[in-house]
């Protein structure tokens, strides 16, 4: 059995992290006897003749991909172009987005044979092994499939309940180089699981209400693994890593007891952080925490079920900056209740935080699938503008309330967005004159090393001009200019930008190069 896992293309401007689910599914296949590989098309160009290749190459029996919503049309893509070339390969989608629109995908896109609900390790590992027996799909839970012209769903299976039972994500199989390259962090989780009930959210409805903790000893085995890996920092992509004090304490020592210097960051709820745990998380390597506030306003914040106050908000962040951790602010502008009189209250409530010493940004409500706030939304007083996938990226406004415009949403986010790049211009001069911090600088030069090694990675330019003869070339100095030249002719970026987006990459491992019969070949490094 050969099993093809793929990540859809999703935007560089979302700041991806290697696929953690995927690695999770690629780690109970391999653990059940399944050879897995895994595509990753956020990190190399998607073409059909590329993907012809891949499963000429690798003939898998299954293909399975994930989505979020503002990714389906890509992963769709990917499916029709897998049953085009090869109808006999099974064709799975999972995550949640096609969770919460099974039925309607599968009749929509008869090119996908079925999708896997929640959770999906237990259920694809059991949907490998009936592939090679009698596809009898009735037998395993957590599966929507056709049978002939019905669409059968067999429900949803009990979430893992030992997530320490769960194999170390399968990251072997990830081109963990190309996101180190790109200044992307790496994640990992210490628990599935969330108790809240935010309308606009389906976390709870994905992994369940009931938190399942991992062994503190076992996540800081990952977590001193991934260090090893020299990614500028490790993400705990946990909805609530501080609602647990004993957990998150546990881990904090842990990391502690062993003396490890790591760098970190989490998410967290206003309400569940206290000096103590921050202190601790601070000495631990907790760099940054983000907090989801929504909203300033008291009312909006009880219709969607937030349970917090802004007293809450502003004692945190204060708590951060005592411990020493930046906090990041997020709020969801667009929500049940939104007025121009709301909108200002939270406008001026993360400038409020602002002086405080935290960062603070928007997004835009989008009604995902699942969510209560797109089934309910007449309830809510939402009108929801579009059902393109496509918008549903939460930065321009794809809803409106009574009196809340899409014009209105826009221009709050698009003036933040000015504010921002007008602070990252004067970061920029401020750099080059050399008046920077030192960390200042350093997010400028990442943010600009990112956006060109991402157009080279994606336009496959050094794979384009990666082999130069150097019978020529007295130095390697020689061959690395010759091949700089070559991109600057074929990008829009200069000489001097090449030069140093290429030498940061040789020197922290990302870019290798060999001489071979008379030519020198470059190559990303993908797997470390």
């Amino acid at each position: 059995m050969r099993f093809l896992l793929v990540n859809p293309y999703y935007p560089i401007s979302e700041t991806p992290s290697p696929p953690l689910g995927l690695a999770f599914l690629a780690a109970a296949l391999e653990e059940a006897g399944v050879e897995v590989k895994i595509l990753d098309l956020v990190v190399f160009p998607y073409s059909k003749k590329m993907l012809q290749s891949v499963l000429d190459d690798f003939s898998p029996h299954m293909v399975g991909i994930t989505c979020v919503t503002m990714s389906f049309d890509h992963a769709i893509e990917v499916i029709k172009d897998v049953k085009s070339i090869d109808p006999s390969i099974l064709t799975v989608m999972g995550g949640p987005h096609a969770t919460f629109c099974a039925e309607e995908t599968l009749e929509s896109f008869p090119e996908l044979d079925m999708i896997v609900l929640g959770e999906g390790e237990e259920t694809i590992v059991e949907l490998a092994m009936e592939a090679e027996k009698g596809h009898e799909w009735h037998r395993i839970e957590g599966l929507v499939y056709r049978k002939g012209s019905e669409i059968l769903n067999t429900g949803f299976r009990r979430p893992i309940a030992d997530v320490d039972s769960l194999p170390v994500p399968a990251r072997h199989l990830i081109p963990l180089g190309r996101y180190r390259a790109l200044g992307m962090p790496i994640s990992m989780t210490t628990s599935r699981g969330c108790p809240f009930k935010c309308i606009f959210c389906v976390g709870r409805k994905m992994v369940g209400a009931n938190v399942r903790y991992r062994n503190p000893r076992a996540v800081v085995d990952e977590m001193a693994y991934l260090n090893t890996l020299n990614f500028h920092q490790i993400n705990l992509a946990d909805d609530l890593f501080t609602a647990n004090k004993k957990h998150c304490l546990g881990v904090c020592n842990e990391i502690l007891d062993r003396n490890l210097k790591i760098a970190w960051t989490s998410f967290g709820r206003v309400d569940t952080v206290s000096m103590k745990v921050l202190t601790k998380m601070k000495e631990a390597g907790c760099k940054a925490i983000s907090f989801g506030v929504e909203s300033a306003n008291a009312e909006i914040l009880k219709t969607i079920r937030k349970g917090i106050t802004t007293e809450q908000v502003i004692s945190a962040v204060k708590m951060c900056k005592d411990a020493g951790i930046m906090a990041h602010i997020s709020f969801i502008l667009g929500l049940p209740g939104e007025t121009p009189e709301t909108l200002k209250e939270t406008v001026d409530f993360g400038e409020k935080i602002k002086d405080l010493g935290a960062f603070y940004g928007f997004h835009l409500l989008a009604p995902f699938p699942g969510t209560e706030v797109r089934q309910e939304s007449d309830k809510y007083g939402i009108k929801i503008l579009t059902d393109d996938w496509t918008q549903y990226h939460a930065n321009r406004a794809i809803v409106e309330t009574s009196s809340v415009s899409e014009d209105m949403l826009n221009a709050i986010v698009m003036e933040w967005e000015k504010e921002c790049n007008e602070w990252l211009s004067k970061m920029q001069e401020s750099t080059k004159r050399g008046e920077a911090t030192e960390e200042e600088a350093f997010q400028v030069n990442r943010l600009e090393q990112t956006i060109i090694i991402y157009d080279l990675m994606m336009e496959r330019v050094l794979e384009n001009n990666r082999s130069c003869s150097n019978n020529k070339f007295d130095s390697f100095s020689d061959a690395l200019k010759s091949l700089i030249k070559k991109v600057a002719c074929s990008t829009s970026y200069s000489e001097g930008q090449i030069l140093s987006v290429l030498n940061s990459c040789l020197e922290n491992g990302n870019l290798m190069y060999a001489a071979q019969n008379g030519h020198i070949k470059w190559d990303w490094v993908d797997f470390l």
